[in-house]
């Protein structure tokens, strides 16, 4: 298991060589970001974006949180973490392009499925039912229709992605990017067991890239 000392000896390690290697890269990063694409990811640790897509630093602007889910536009204060994520990739840096990503085993996805946190306070998993509580419309609808079984959760995590998709679409700058053609939408879910990633189409499928 990873202790901060395996942070710091890997820290060398990459000091010593990637760091190096993209020496002029990291300079120019020095003075600002231009990533065209931000990515909406999970906070767990197996589904690291960077790893997945291979991806140079400063190429992608991500915000991980439990079970990559985006809230709907809220004008009422408050702090929104994700929401100030997303307002600055697409008006700050302009991002040209969004992509939700969820996952398989996904244990937000489980604990709305399985409603195993019900009736949690905060600090004993309350916080996590109140924020997968973003997921209970769609819950009702999977159960329906899948149970709450290996079949339940796979598609409970297709899912969490369209409806995170939806919530993005009700942010006013969002809408008017999309409407201008200055931003696409895009969902994508992250198989663990088998590494394949399954990309949402037009129709609502997920399909292999």
């Amino acid at each position: 298991m990873t202790d901060f000392t395996d942070l710091i000896d890997g820290y060398y390690r990459f000091r010593g060589g990637e760091w190096q290697q993209e020496r002029e890269r990291w300079s120019e990063l020095a003075t600002g970001q231009q990533p065209k694409v931000m990515i909406i990811a999970c906070s767990d640790s197996r589904v690291e974006p960077a790893t997945i897509f291979g991806s140079r630093p400063g190429e992608v602007f991500v915000v991980r949180n439990v079970a990559n889910l985006v809230p709907p536009f809220d004008a009422s204060g408050g702090l929104h973490g994700v929401s100030a994520a997303v307002e600055f990739a697409v008006t700050k840096l302009k991002v040209e392009e969004i992509l939700v990503l969820g996952h398989g085993a996904c244990g937000g996805v489980n604990a709305s499925l399985t409603q195993s946190l019900a009736d949690s306070k905060p600090g004993e998993g309350g916080f996590v039912a109140e924020w997968i509580g973003l997921l209970d419309e769609a819950r009702e609808k999977v159960v329906h229709q899948h149970g709450t079984g290996p079949e339940g959760q796979t598609a409970l995590e297709q899912e969490g992605v369209k409806v995170s998709i939806k919530n993005l679409k009700t942010f006013p700058f969002i809408q008017k990017a999309l409407e201008a053609g200055e931003l696409k939408i895009h969902g994508a879910v992250f198989a663990i067991a088998d590494g394949k990633l399954r990309v949402l189409q037009d129709d609502g499928r997920f399909e292999a890239a």
